[in-house]
Formats: structure tokens, sequence, C-alpha cells
């Protein structure tokens, strides 16, 4: 499995930034967890949008959707002018509230809405992927991603009041939002963790390894990375174009 950071910032994008997005990729299947502003283009210096097997979205705040619009009409531009994906929409899977934005996922016949939940996993080639409920203002899900023996866990946005008991055990890789350096935390838990929270989180859930995320643009990476130390396993600081490729028995 390979996992390609496509935007990680939160929550606007800097200059030349992007808002979270992650490409996903095994031999068979091509998925984009999260589309956020500015990861399209990102997304184009790997994979034509047309070639996307499916798109998991986490919860509808702007900064993990904002790009969702776009390609759509991208899509619906290739099977008008180029005839591709004609007679087969590309599926969105998100969650079923607030009811809106789930409706908007479906674009004529370019795109198409999957609600997911935490009672059904999905299989989408050679990939199974689970959710679970967040700590979060609205309805969001974070993501165990698995292929073969190797398992990727999205926190997606969360607080700390998530329940991850059960959910994920020793992922090989564990892709944790860390809003918050020291200093900037808001005085009222508001759905979000701490860099120095996320490292303890993937002690805690017994990672492999853990790429913090979710990062304000003009957070420095050896910033993170000191206040990550918890973490004392393979640790990275998201940045645009980062690729970690998962091997079985890692």
């Amino acid at each position: 499995m390979r996992i390609t950071v496509l935007g990680f910032q939160s929550p606007y994008p800097g200059p030349g930034g992007a808002t979270p997005g992650y490409l996903i990729q095994t031999e068979n299947t091509n998925i984009l967890l999260d589309c956020g502003s500015g990861v399209l283009a990102q997304l184009g210096k790997y994979l034509p949008i047309h070639q996307l097997d499916a798109v998991f979205l986490s919860h509808y705040h702007q900064d993990h959707i904002a790009d969702v619009g776009v390609l759509q009409f991208g899509i619906n531009v290739h099977q008008r002018v180029e005839k591709l994906r004609v007679d087969h929409p590309l599926p969105i899977y998100g969650p079923p509230h607030p009811t809106k934005h789930a409706e908007e996922m479906t674009y004529k016949e370019a795109t198409t809405f999957h609600p997911i939940s935490s009672e059904e996993d999905v299989v989408i080639g050679d990939v199974t992927i689970s959710v679970l409920k967040t700590d979060h203002p609205i309805l969001c899900y974070a993501m165990k991603i698995v292929h073969n023996q190797t398992t990727l866990l999205y926190s997606a946005d969360t607080g700390q009041l998530t329940n991850w008991s059960g959910f994920c055990e020793a992922p090989d890789l564990f892709i944790c939002e860390g809003t918050f350096l020291d200093g900037y935390e808001p005085e009222t838990p508001i759905g979000h963790l701490s860099v120095r929270q996320a490292a303890n989180l993937a002690v805690e859930l017994q990672a492999k390894s853990l790429l913090v995320t979710h990062l304000y643009h003009t957070y420095e990476s050896e910033d993170v990375l000191l206040q990550a130390s918890a973490f004392t396993g393979d640790c990275h600081a998201a940045k645009i174009g980062l690729q970690i490729h998962l091997s079985e028995g890692e």
C-alpha cells in the first residue's frame, strides 16, 4: 500500500498548499481519502481523476471537501468530451449527515453517493474500509483501511473523547491530526487534538508509524516532530508529496 500526502493543512491552505487529502494506492486500487482545497491539483501529479476507484470523505467541513465540486465537474467533462467513465460514475462514500451535504455528493452521471456507517465495512477492489465515529462537532468518521495484512488508520478530525477501544490495534501507519502546537490549544476542547495528544494516542494504539497531519501552514516540521517525541517509532510531519510505502509484515 502506498500513501501520498496531497494536502494536510487546516483550516485553509497556505501559499502553494492544500488542505487534507491522501491518495491510497495498491496494485489494483486507487482511493482518494478526503478532498480538500488544492487537493486535485496535487492528485494530477500522480493519477488522472478518471482513474480513481472511489472517494471517501471523513466529514463535510470545507477543509476536507472543498475540491469535491471541481472533481464532480471534471469527471462529468471526461464523460461528455472523452467518453471516459460513461455509465460508470465515481462513487463517493461519506457520512449520511448533515443531509444537505450528503445529497450534494451525487452530481449528474458523474458521481454517486454511498452513505457509510460503523455497521458495515466497504470493499473497494482489494481494500476493505471500516469506520468509527469520532469526537467532532459534526458527524465524522475515522477510517481503518486494510489491504492484505497491512493496516492504515486515519483519525480524520477527532477530539479526546473518541472511543478507540477494539477498533484498530497496532496499525502499520496511523495518520493522526495534530491541529495544535503548544500554546495554540483552545480553552475549551473543540473536537481536535494537539500534536502531543496525537503522539500519545499513537503510543496507546501501539501504532508502528505515525504521520501527524491537519497542521496550520506556518507550523515548522521540526516543532511538530519535537512535540510528537512521546512516539518513539517512525514519525513524520505531513508535507505535500510525502509518500509512505507499507509492505506486509511491517
